[in-house]
C-alpha cells in the first residue's frame, strides 16, 4: 500500500529516488506511464498487469476508449530500481508531466503519482480550497 507525500529531485540524467518505504514493493521492477491531471503514474508490475488488462479490454469501437488506451498503454515504460533506489524517468514522460527538477511523489494506495512540485502545490491548494464541495460529491458516490 502506497500512502504519503514525499519531496525528491530529478538529476540531469532523469534519475529519481524512490522513497525508502516503497522500494521493497518495487524491487522487482515497476511500470511508469502517463497519468491524469498532469502527473505520472507508477505501478508495481503485478498491479500494472491488472490495470493494463482493463485498458486493453475497453471497447475498441469507441474513440474515447481507443484514445485512453493509447494514452496509458503506449506511454508506459518498464523501470528498474538501481543500487541506490532510483529509477530513470524517460524524457517523453518528464515532458508530458512538465517535470523539471523538484518533484512530489504521492502514494495513492495502489499506485504512486509523480508531480512537478509547482504543479502539485497549485493542484493541492485548489483541491484543499474545494474540499467541502468535493466531499459532498463523493457522498453521492457512497464515500
Amino acid at each position: 500500500m502506497f500512502i504519503g507525500e514525499y519531496s525528491h529531485s530529478i538529476d540531469q540524467k532523469g534519475r529519481m529516488a524512490i522513497p525508502v518505504k516503497f522500494r521493497h514493493d518495487l524491487k522487482n521492477g515497476a511500470v511508469v506511464t502517463r497519468g491524469l491531471d498532469n502527473c505520472l503514474f507508477i505501478y508495481t508490475k503485478s498491479e500494472w498487469a491488472k490495470v493494463a488488462e482493463k485498458y486493453a479490454n475497453l471497447p475498441i469501437a469507441q474513440a474515447n476508449s481507443r484514445a485512453f488506451s493509447r494514452l496509458m498503454l503506449a506511454g508506459a515504460m518498464d523501470v528498474e530500481l538501481d543500487g541506490q533506489g532510483r529509477i530513470i524517468l524517460p524524457e517523453y514522460l518528464r515532458e508530458f508531466a512538465s517535470v523539471k527538477k523538484n518533484v512530489v511523489i504521492a502514494g495513492l494506495y495502489s499506485r504512486l503519482e509523480i508531480w512537478d512540485e509547482e504543479v502539485w502545490n497549485k493542484y493541492k491548494g485548489q483541491t484543499e480550497a474545494e474540499s467541502g464541495e468535493i466531499a459532498e460529491r463523493m457522498s453521492e458516490l457512497g464515500v
